[in-house]
């Protein structure tokens, strides 16, 4: 728990009950979030992935859409986050000779940040390339031995007057 003056849990009431934060009466400000993540693969996984060799797609395009989309539908998974107007989101990947990076950046003009959202577009688009590349990545048990999605975390978050 922090310390100071703001000990009190913002989500759950005196008896403990989960409650939303009041943002109400807070000023609206521009705000921007950017969240990054790692999923580690095999080599040959991708190579396929760089040369459009996955037979379930362009893994990239489809996990580009899947990040977009988690970002617009974070406050039904996250419980208490508030449905907040997203202005932008840029997605970005890196692959990597062993992995792929994920950079999701969120905008918005509000009462609250998009920290969560910008971590949710990370992890879910994450997912989807998982998904895509999964049958190239089972090993001869059918286990996922060298995959792991990694190093999830806001690497910045802005907040400016309107």
């Amino acid at each position: 728990m922090p310390d100071g003056d703001d000990d009190a849990l913002t989500h759950t009431t005196a008896d403990g009950d989960a409650q939303m934060v009041d943002v109400g009466s807070k000023p609206d400000t521009a705000r921007r979030a950017v969240a990054s993540g790692d999923l580690h693969l095999a080599e040959s996984t991708i190579d396929a992935v760089r040369d459009d060799g996955i037979g379930k797609g362009n893994v990239l395009a489809t996990a580009r859409v899947g990040a977009i989309q988690a970002v617009k539908h974070t406050w039904e998974t996250i419980p208490m986050c508030h449905q907040i107007p997203i202005t932008n989101v840029d997605t970005t990947f890196d692959v990597r000779d062993d992995r792929v990076v994920l950079e999701v950046a969120v905008e918005t003009t509000g009462k609250t940040g998009c920290e969560m959202e910008a971590l949710e577009g990370v992890t879910t688009g994450l997912n989807v390339v998982w998904d895509m590349v999964k049958a190239a990545e089972k090993d001869g048990d059918g286990q996922y031995p060298g995959t792991a999605i990694e190093n999830v975390g806001v690497v910045e978050k802005q907040k400016r007057e309107l």
